[in-house]
């Protein structure tokens, strides 16, 4: 088997890697926070070989949330989520609602980490799980109460536990802090800021479920997230559907020029055969 005929196999081999991973960009261009996904091709004996994958990170437009708790994050960064077993996870995808517990959760059942405010908005603490019910919140705040837990939209003093009533509703600001609303909106408190990090190279995160990230040792450690929290927004794909078509053109020339070059080469072999048999 010649050198040609090797790169030819190669080359093949790559090029429907990389017809794969285009079409499932494209498929992918209208879903929120989708990730494009590259492929990073070596040189092995002449051929092209494609078996490293990385996920461009570039941010993706934002369009409408189904909901005003989604948000969207609007520069570097990654919002933390961790899920039931206390593991850290990264994402953009900011499709958070508070579920009918009171805890403000992702798509996928993973808790939104932020840190916990006093009432002049400064951070009391590290970073936890955020929820609209701080009824298991008094005792640090100096407070106790004997109040129903379905009681979940509470509004407490953050000073000392005091309740003071219901929260007619919530608003996000740019900076990512939950605020409770009462009295028809003419009280507010502030509550938790929205958690964001992250790193130096993030295209070396570990993608382990769509669109969700792990830190690797070459992603480097989580750093403080930066960047404005815009609420009642979602994250587009970053997948350019315009230049994936270029991509796939290009592929397509190249997987015939392989296709033929391995025919010519089948050919080749067979008449090599032939002239040995007789």
């Amino acid at each position: 088997m010649n050198d040609s005929f090797v790169t030819a196999l190669n080359t093949q081999k790559s090029t429907t890697n990389w017809m794969d991973v285009i079409a499932h960009n494209m498929t992918n261009v209208y879903t929120p926070g989708f990730r494009e996904q590259q492929v990073n091709f070596k040189t092995f004996l002449g051929g092209a070989i494609s078996d490293d994958y990385n996920k461009k990170m570039d941010q993706g437009k934002s369009t409408p949330g189904t909901s005003k708790e989604n948000v969207f994050l609007e520069g570097k960064g990654f919002f933390l989520v961790k899920n039931s077993e206390g593991k850290s996870i990264y994402t953009r995808l900011g499709e958070f609602t508070f579920d009918k517990e009171g805890v403000y959760r992702d798509r996928s059942g993973n808790t939104v980490q932020g840190y916990i405010l006093n009432d002049k908005g400064e951070i009391m603490q590290g970073t936890k799980s955020i929820t609209s019910d701080l009824y298991q919140e008094t005792a640090m705040k100096g407070g106790a109460l004997d109040i129903p837990t379905t009681n979940i939209k509470m509004w407490i003093d953050p000073n000392n536990g005091k309740y003071l009533g219901k929260y007619d509703d919530y608003e996000i600001k740019n900076d990512g802090t939950i605020y409770g609303k009462a009295d028809n909106g003419k009280r507010s408190v502030p509550l938790y800021r929205v958690t964001t990090r992250n790193f130096n190279n993030s295209a070396a995160l570990y993608e382990f479920k769509e669109g969700q990230f792990l830190e690797t040792e070459e992603s480097g450690k989580p750093l403080i997230g930066v960047g404005e929290i815009r609420s009642g927004l979602l994250e587009m794909s970053n997948a350019d559907f315009k230049a994936n078509i270029s991509y796939y053109q290009m592929a397509k020339v190249q997987m015939d020029v392989s296709n033929k070059l391995i025919s010519s080469q089948k050919e080749l072999l067979q008449e090599a055969l032939r002239l040995v048999g007789n």
